[in-house]
């Protein structure tokens, strides 16, 4: 072997090494979309997804971000997407449940038009207030928000999701209802919190949790079902007397007609990614628990959703404008 050749194939297995345990595969190429930006926790979610399934599944894996309408420019793409393995999606469960609900005419079907293959992660929402306010506790938020009216705004990373109907309906368990702004995303809602624009904001625990620790913003209290393990000092809103547990979750779906051994085994695959030490780490370190659960979990998950979340969206009379 002369230098040349040497040189060439030490760099070869440096980028080998680097580039991790999808490196080495070959076989078909499978699009893991994933309706909004990269950067995120449920993008990182995804890309562990496509690093760490070809070692079980013998394919390819990428991760396509196809951003807009709130979801629906990904989702309808895998909804009319071949059903020849080629194509996943990646979103969250509530995308999935909502949507159709907010919409006048719905843009799709999700039993219908999907396959369930697993549900992947569950991450939390909170309620959190700004420094203008005063406020330290939940008890005092409550308190606030009877004593100012005209000022109990709150904001959300969108509308018609989880945190505006979470909003909507902490204010009627208060007897004062308060006012949805809706914002592009999480981090203008905290800058507006921290500069004393906005009194509320209910969003994710991932956006929050760091001005938390800060001092920045206080949360007052988180959505799950029991306290959060990122935030044990925190209580949650059924501890708090407000019956209602708005869990956020990230779920895998097959365009119809895919073949459900190939969801079975997908989902098989997806869960002993997510039981890998090294991948959990990593999903907690960005606040989303790792769950990986059956096709039959997974729909379990969104029939439950869709149960509690459909008399409240009704009530609330929103509905999305068209695109």
């Amino acid at each position: 072997m002369n230098r040349r050749e040497f040189v060439a194939g030490s760099l070869a297995l440096s980028v080998a090494a680097k580039a991790g345990p999808a490196w080495a595969e070959s076989g078909p190429l499978t699009k893991i979309v994933f309706p909004f930006s990269a950067g995120g926790s449920g993008d990182m979610l995804c890309r562990q997804l496509a690093e760490y399934l070809p070692a079980s599944l013998d394919r390819r894996f990428i991760v396509e971000n196809r951003t807009g309408a709130d979801g629906l420019i990904g989702i309808k793409s895998v909804k009319t997407a071949a059903p020849d393995t080629a194509t996943i999606l990646v979103t969250t469960g509530p995308t999935m449940y909502l949507l159709p609900m907010v919409e006048n005419t719905p843009s799709f079907d999700t039993a219908k038009d999907f396959v369930p293959v697993s549900q992947l992660a569950r991450f939390e929402f909170v309620v959190a207030v700004g420094p203008s306010t005063g406020v330290t506790d939940f008890k005092q938020l409550a308190a606030w928000i009877k004593a100012n009216p005209s000022k109990a705004s709150y904001g959300v990373p969108s509308s018609g999701t989880i945190p505006h109907f979470t909003g909507w309906q902490l204010g009627k368990a208060l007897g004062a209802p308060m006012t949805h702004v809706a914002y592009r995303g999480s981090a203008p809602i905290i800058n507006d919190m921290l500069g004393g624009h906005l009194p509320i904001g209910v969003t994710t625990l991932s956006d929050t949790i760091t001005q938390h620790r800060a001092g920045g913003i206080r949360i007052v209290a988180v959505s799950g079902p029991v306290r959060s393990p990122f935030l044990q000092d925190v209580p949650t809103l059924k501890e708090l007397g407000v019956d209602l547990v708005a869990d956020g979750w990230y779920g895998m779906w097959l365009p119809a007609g895919s073949s459900p051994e190939f969801a079975k085994k997908l989902s098989v695959a997806a869960a002993a990614v997510l039981a890998k030490p090294e991948v959990s780490n990593k999903l907690k370190a960005v606040t989303l628990i790792p769950v990986g659960s059956t096709p039959e979990g997974l729909t379990k998950a969104l029939a439950d959703d869709t149960a509690f979340w459909q008399p409240i969206v009704k009530a609330t009379g929103y509905k999305k404008a068209a695109n």
